[in-house]
C-alpha cells in the first residue's frame, strides 16, 4: 500500500501539527476543516512552528516553509479527499460528530484509502463499520509529533495485517516512534497511565488540598522537569481532559470533569485558545523564578 498523499481532516492543534511533518517528511498533503477560520490559524500556527524550529536547527527554516508552501487546505471535504492514500481525522472528541464525519468520508475517499482516526479517547471499532470499509480502518494515534514522537497504531479485531504494516512505515517515515496496540484499549498506553495521573491532580485541587501551582511545583522539583500536570494538561487541551474525565463514574473524576467543564465554558482550552490553568504563551511556570 504505497502512500503519497495524505489527507488531514481536522485543522486543530494536533492535525496542524500532523499536515505539517507530513508536508516535511515528503508527503503531498490536503488539510481539510469545516471553518475557513480554523484553515487560517493552521498555516499561521505552521509558520510559528517552522520559526520555533529554525532557531533550534538552523538551516532547516527555508526548506520548511516550502513544504507549507505545498500543503492544500481546503473546507470542501470532497476536494481534500481527492487521491488521497491515506485520511488522519483529528476532529472534535464528540462521537456524533466523528461518526458523520466518517460516514461521509466513506462515500467520497478513493476505494484504496487506508482510514485513520487520531482519537484519544474512542475505539476505532466505534466508526469502522460507519467508514464502509472496516478492514482499511485503524487508529492512528499521534501526541506532540516534534517532541514526544510517538504514534500509536491500534487496529480493531477486523483490521487488514497489511493496513498495519503500512501505517508502521508511514510512522517512521513521519520521524515518529511506531507502538502496536495489540488489543483496542481506551486511552491507548500513554494516555491510560495520564488518566490515573489526571485523577491524581484533579482529586488534590478539588478537594482543596492544595493549588494549581503548588500541584505543578512539586510535580517539577522532585521529577527535575520543566511542566507540571496541570501544564500538561493545558497542552493536551481542557476539552480533551473534560472529555476523558466525564466517562468515569467515580466521585473524583466527576468532580474534577465538572471543574475542566467550567473552564471550557468559558472557551479557556489550554495552549490551543491562549489560556486554561495558565495563561499562554508565557505561563508562570516558564518563569524562571517558578520554582524558587
Amino acid at each position: 500500500m504505497k502512500i503519497n498523499t495524505i489527507g488531514i481532516i481536522g485543522a486543530g492543534n494536533l492535525g496542524t501539527r500532523i499536515a505539517l511533518q507530513a508536508a516535511i517528511s515528503g508527503y503531498r498533503v490536503n488539510v481539510y476543516d469545516i471553518h475557513h477560520k480554523s484553515l487560517i490559524s493552521s498555516l499561521l500556527n505552521m509558520k510559528k512552528l517552522v520559526e520555533e524550529m529554525d532557531k533550534a536547527s538552523s538551516g532547516k527554516g527555508e526548506w520548511e516553509i516550502q513544504a507549507i508552501e505545498s500543503i492544500f487546505f481546503t473546507n470542501n471535504l470532497k476536494e481534500a479527499l481527492e487521491g488521497v492514500d491515506l485520511v488522519s481525522e483529528s476532529v472534535t472528541e464528540n462521537i456524533e460528530v466523528k461518526s458523520e464525519v466518517w460516514k461521509e468520508i466513506g462515500k467520497m475517499a478513493p476505494t484504496h484509502t487506508i482510514f485513520t482516526t487520531n482519537t484519544s479517547y474512542f475505539l476505532p471499532s466505534q466508526f469502522a463499520q460507519l467508514s464502509g470499509r472496516p478492514e482499511k480502518f485503524c487508529a492512528f494515534h499521534f501526541h506532540d509529533v516534534f517532541h514526544s514522537r510517538v504514534v500509536d497504531i491500534m487496529p480493531h479485531a477486523g483490521t487488514a495485517q497489511a493496513v498495519i504494516a503500512s501505517l508502521e512505515s508511514v510512522g517512521r517515515k513521519l520521524n515518529q516512534i511506531p507502538i502496536l496496540i495489540k488489543k483496542e484499549n481506551s486511552g491507548y498506553i500513554f494516555n491510560a497511565l495520564l488518566i490515573a495521573w489526571i485523577d491524581a491532580a484533579g482529586r488534590l485541587l478539588t478537594g482543596e488540598i492544595s493549588e494549581v501551582e503548588a500541584i505543578d511545583k512539586s510535580w517539577m522539583i522532585n521529577f527535575n522537569v520543566d511542566v507540571g500536570p496541570f501544564g500538561i494538561l493545558d497542552n493536551v487541551g481542557l476539552d480533551t481532559a473534560w472529555h476523558i474525565t466525564s466517562s468515569k463514574r467515580n466521585p473524583a473524576s466527576r468532580a474534577f470533569a465538572a471543574l475542566l467543564k467550567t473552564y471550557v465554558d468559558q472557551g479557556k482550552l489550554g495552549t490551543k485558545s491562549g489560556e486554561g490553568f495558565y495563561s499562554y504563551p508565557n505561563p508562570s511556570y516558564k518563569n524562571p523564578d517558578f520554582l524558587k
